[in-house]
């Protein structure tokens, strides 16, 4: 039969489960969206293309599955790229499709041309610029296997408007066969399963034979599989458990063996187990500078077990005494299983001695933890780390479990409030730019959220820096009208930048205080949205999480801009030599 590339599109999106796509229209896009209208497909029009990325990232990092965005040529795409980049650095599979000028004006200059495909290369897991329509046909199921597969990431596919109008006969079977890809991007330099037994027997010896082993966790681990044979592992192994920021969630943050977030604004305890391990067995992770501060002073003494996906990450910063390339779900059953039976031989030394340890570091770990929770800069203010500790106790009152919850967050002083102080207990239930660190990423990937899990209430923790970057989407949210609450901290600054300015440059703040306040309550009712004033109201939780009310919400929260974010790891410093 006789498609146009737009209809291919269209029909393979449809045939890969594909519900809703986030963008926005332009000319050379239209073809595209033409077909879109009168298919199955939902689409969420944003007020800003970057926002359609976030959107598909919070549909996909709360869901595990590809999301898809698409933009306009040019300035469209352009807009794009900072999403596109934040979902590489996080590893979240995402397919974007992007308009393009006609294939003759490639390279003329014409009007709303840019170098899409050279612009997006280094930013994606994979590009691709059509060139004829046939290749639609394999384009757009590798694009969804290679965004999926290994260690995930975005695939972009850019299709000039000519490409989207052009026809050509396509084989009934290309839509009546599964929906699942028959290609397969493997996994690069994975470990060999013939080696996989030796490599899995070395990790028992060493870790059998340490006193002060720890577990570290990262995004490989917040799935929910994962996270199940994290607590099988954990039973076998009474060791800490750390997290990178990526990690939280997936073990539950109350856990006694969970020592918290390591790093530059990590717990005390968590970076003091790591400094003293003689063992380190790393899970999906990889070991960025805001995690290990000074490298050579992160765990001096420790053999490192590393297993990631990504092979580039294995000795990429730290050297692995031993390592094993795979999926981490693959790896951690065979891992148990070796574990339980050298314990059942007798090979199991260390138990008694780490007790002790385990015991000091968990009492450390709620010492640092209650003496912030009791203090707060000004008396008349709320104390932010107690206000979001809190939250889960006050949607409770209004009938909302920790199963009811997904949490976003902004970039800034409240996100690592957020990942300190929120008790999370499950996987994926924490959506925040880690390695890219966006600022503007939590609306819209709060809204995201909100589409792909209907049953669920999502929290956006923001502050007044973050919240301008995007603060367009709040007339997408009010359109939609989404289960979102949205929490704003506001101290008049860009807290996070006043913060290292106090403590690096003798509180010189440069460009990091607001000369104008703006009236948030009156921003959020103007684009429709219902708000609370919490600084005023104590009652606020009963008109942010309204009973049977699926609508979103503003929650205003003051605080004094003198309240930091502590522990803090100066730039050149060992993560034990937080300030405290």
């Amino acid at each position: 039969m006789k498609m146009t590339g737009a209809q291919i599109i269209i029909s393979l999106l449809e045939k890969q489960g594909v519900t809703e796509v986030a963008g926005i229209p332009g000319g050379s896009i239209l073809p595209l969206y033409n077909e879109l209208a009168q298919s199955n497909i939902r689409h969420i029009l944003v007020r800003q293309e970057q926002a359609a990325g976030f959107i598909a990232q919070g549909m996909s990092r709360s869901t595990g599955k590809t999301a898809v965005c698409m933009a306009t040529s040019g300035p469209g795409a352009m807009n794009l790229l900072t999403a596109i980049a934040d979902a590489r650095c996080d590893s979240i599979p995402l397919v974007v499709i992007t308009g393009q000028v006609n294939t003759t004006l490639i390279g003329t200059d014409a009007f709303q041309e840019a170098d899409t495909f050279g612009l997006s290369f280094p930013i994606t897991k994979h590009s691709i610029l059509i060139q004829h329509v046939e290749d639609l046909v394999t384009a757009i199921p590798q694009a969804f296997a290679i965004a999926q597969s290994g260690r995930p990431g975005p695939v972009l596919i850019d299709v000039p408007r000519d490409i989207q109008t052009a026809e050509c006969d396509i084989a009934d079977s290309v839509f009546e066969a599964k929906s699942d890809s028959t290609y397969c991007a493997p996994v690069r330099f994975a470990t060999p399963a013939n080696e996989m037994h030796a490599l899995i027997e070395q990790f028992c010896a060493v870790l059998l034979g340490a006193q002060k082993p720890v577990l570290y966790v990262g995004g490989g681990c917040n799935v929910p599989e994962v996270a199940s044979q994290l607590q099988q592992l954990l039973k076998t192994l009474s060791i800490p458990v750390v997290s990178s920021l990526m990690g939280i969630g997936c073990v539950p943050c109350k856990a006694p063996y969970y020592l918290g977030m390591l790093g530059m604004h990590g717990s005390y305890a968590a970076n003091s187990a790591m400094y003293d391990s003689d063992v380190v067995l790393a899970l999906g992770t990889h070991f960025d500078d805001r995690a290990i501060g000074l490298a050579n002073e992160f765990c001096p003494h420790a053999k490192i077990l590393h297993v990631d996906i990504d092979a580039a990450e294995i000795n990429k910063i730290y050297p692995a005494h031993t390592a094993i390339v795979a999926d981490v779900k693959k790896v951690l059953p065979l891992l148990c299983t070796a574990l339980e039976r050298n314990i059942k031989n007798g090979d199991y030394t260390s138990q008694g001695v780490q007790k002790k340890r385990y015991d000091n570091c968990c009492s450390l770990r709620q010492s640092d933890y209650s003496e912030l929770l009791g203090k707060s800069k000004d008396s008349m203010l709320p104390n932010p780390r107690s206000f979001i500790a809190a939250l889960p106790e006050k949607a409770a009152l209004c009938g909302l479990t920790a199963d009811d919850i997904i949490v976003t967050t902004d970039v800034g002083q409240h996100q690592m409030w957020v990942a300190q102080y929120y008790p999370f207990v499950y996987p994926r239930t924490f959506l925040t730019s880690g390695s890219l660190g966006t600022m503007g990423f939590g609306l819209p990937a709060a809204i995201g959220a909100a589409l792909a899990n209907t049953d669920k209430r999502v929290v956006c923790f923001t502050g007044d820096g973050s919240i301008m970057m995007n603060i367009q989407e709040l007339a997408t949210l009010a359109e939609l009208n989404l289960p979102v609450t949205i929490v704003l901290f506001q101290n008049g600054t860009l807290g996070m930048v006043r913060q290292q300015q106090k403590y690096l440059f003798d509180r010189t703040f440069s460009a990091s205080v607001f000369m104008q306040q703006t009236d948030f309550i009156a921003v959020a009712k103007g684009f429709g949205i219902r708000t609370v004033d919490a600084t005023a109201d104590q009652q606020w939780y009963t008109e942010a999480f309204a009973h049977n009310e699926k609508k979103p919400c503003l929650v205003l929260v003051k605080i004094d801009p003198e309240e930091d974010v502590l522990p803090y790891v100066k730039s050149g410093y060992a993560n034990i030599d937080a300030i405290r």
